[in-house]
């Protein structure tokens, strides 16, 4: 599987098709995300990666160190399955004396991320706030802050497809005081992984 045949799945319109069966793969185990959602890792091929992510409050969510608004060391092509995304951009500036917030680069490794405070302090601001639904697809480029959000009580779910840029790194808005740490990443057991399958595959057919 690479990303320009899953794009090729996209854009024919094959997404709900060709999710089932990804779904119906044996040995899929999903992950909490610190973001709030659950992850269905599908493939990874060097700097490309596919992904399944689920919002519900029906699976415990892990808990977030920094915050929900993030940037990606990656291209990002998101496809809403079901329910609706908001794609929430944040208008990030440089502060010292009025800084809210510190920048975190956060690195992710297969037993989790080790998030480091940098030097940067920042203030932010809400910017363009985009509403996507069932079908639609959206792309956002590396080194964008944004927060993804789902309506509370809300369910959704996404295909999503990152291709790294090189030079790029993953970093996350946090507390002015934080310290260097390492957060590990939550497998769901065997029960829930077949719960979360289940849920997208009961919206998808």
């Amino acid at each position: 599987m690479s990303l320009s045949s899953v794009r090729e799945v996209l854009r024919a319109g094959e997404a709900r098709a060709w999710a089932l069966a990804e779904l119906s793969r044996p040995g899929l185990t999903a992950v909490r995300h610190p973001l709030g959602f659950v992850c269905l890792p599908l493939e990874r091929q060097g700097g490309e990666g596919v992904c399944l992510h689920l919002w519900t409050d029906s699976l415990a969510h892990a808990r977030s160190t920094t915050s929900q608004i993030h940037c990606h060391s990656w291209d990002l092509v998101s496809h809403v399955l079901y329910g609706q995304v908001r794609n929430v951009h944040a208008v990030v500036c440089d502060a010292l004396a009025e800084a809210t917030h510190r920048v975190y680069e956060v690195v992710s490794a297969a037993d989790g991320d080790r998030i480091s405070p940098t030097a940067r302090t920042v203030r932010h601001a809400t910017g363009l706030v985009e509403i996507f639904g069932p079908g639609d697809t959206y792309t956002l480029a590396a080194d964008r802050f944004h927060s993804s959000v789902v309506p509370e009580g809300g369910e959704a779910a996404t295909i999503a497809l990152g291709r790294g840029r090189p030079g790029s790194h993953d970093l996350s808005l946090g507390p002015l005081a934080g310290g260097p740490h390492h957060v590990s990443r939550q497998p769901l057991d065997s029960a829930e992984t077949a719960l979360a399958i289940r849920m997208i595959t009961a919206h998808l057919t």
